[in-house]
């Protein structure tokens, strides 16, 4: 490997230094690796290049698996290469076999502070402090200078949808990598967007209460008021709207009802308890 300060084989008596300790600074990718091993050899060109690229932003511990056998036993490598990413002590990622750079070179992204990340970071101060239009135009400038951030552009794409601007959301979520375009955070938005849009057409909350206190079957006035409902944080009050409409008007709008009731679970992340109980509910009322 090409000699660099950001490269060095570690031995059972330095890892807790140059692996574990080095870590809470900055990624450090440790290579469990061994002299006959031809995949081995493969990755480590590959792992050469980043490290002149990165310049500093992570450090390669070269571990040598047949004479660090402690090592390799300790972190369970059962085949080489094995690379697993630490950060603050912990390995956070890892993969087998010798990976395409593009691969690589994601995995550390994932992981390595942008400059960046330090706009991000205030416009979240500032809209706690209850400034929504200085956020925007600070995540907007996020964007702009680093239009790889996607943390940058989900935020950015959170704060569109908080104040209605359902377009300028989507265009936003349209530029996500296409691994963070299928995050939690991302697919959980998206459903949030589907929201916004009912509401962009729908009556006002107080003239759709009356309309259902007039008609308990009027579905399309449920409907709008469980959108209204969403945007409002009030998901159970929401999900109720949609699973009477389950109950009693299943054909509305092509199963409209259902399928919404689906956006609030992708909407929460799927594994609340709020979504395992409703989940049930609309088990029930489909069978």
């Amino acid at each position: 490997m090409i000699p660099s300060p950001h490269i060095a084989d570690v031995t059972q008596q330095t890892f807790e230094s140059l692996v574990l300790a080095k870590s809470r600074e900055i990624p450090v990718l440790a290579d469990f690796w061994a002299a006959w091993c031809g995949p081995c050899k493969q990755l480590m060109p590959v792992l050469a290049r980043l490290v002149d690229e990165y310049d500093g932003k992570f450090f390669l511990a070269k571990i040598n698996s047949d004479t660090e056998q402690p090592l390799a036993a300790r972190y369970n490598v059962k085949s080489l290469p094995t690379v697993k990413l630490f950060r603050n002590g912990q390995v956070v990622e890892e993969f087998m076999g010798a990976q395409p750079e593009k691969a690589i070179r994601a995995l550390l992204d994932r992981h390595i502070p942008r400059a960046s990340d330090t706009l991000v970071d205030n416009a979240i101060q500032v809209l706690r402090a209850g400034q929504p239009d200085q956020a925007l135009a600070i995540l907007q400038q996020a964007v702009k200078t680093d239009p790889g951030n996607d943390r940058a552009k989900l935020e950015l794409a959170r704060l569109h949808a908080q104040f209605g601007h359902a377009a300028e959301a989507e265009a936003t979520l349209a530029a996500l990598s296409v691994e963070a375009r299928e995050s939690t955070d991302a697919v959980g938005l998206k459903a949030q967007l589907e929201f916004v849009h009912i509401v962009a057409g729908a009556r006002p909350p107080e003239a759709l209460q009356a309309a259902i206190a007039a008609n308990a079957r009027d579905s399309a006035a449920r409907f709008e008021l469980a959108a209204h409902l969403v945007l409002r944080q009030q998901h159970a009050a929401a999900l109720d709207q949609l699973l009477e409409i389950v109950r009693t008007d299943r054909k509305f709008r092509d199963d409209a009802g259902r399928k919404a009731m689906v956006s609030i679970f992708n909407l929460l992340g799927g594994n609340s308890e709020l979504v395992k109980q409703y989940r049930t509910k609309l088990s029930m009322a489909l069978n």
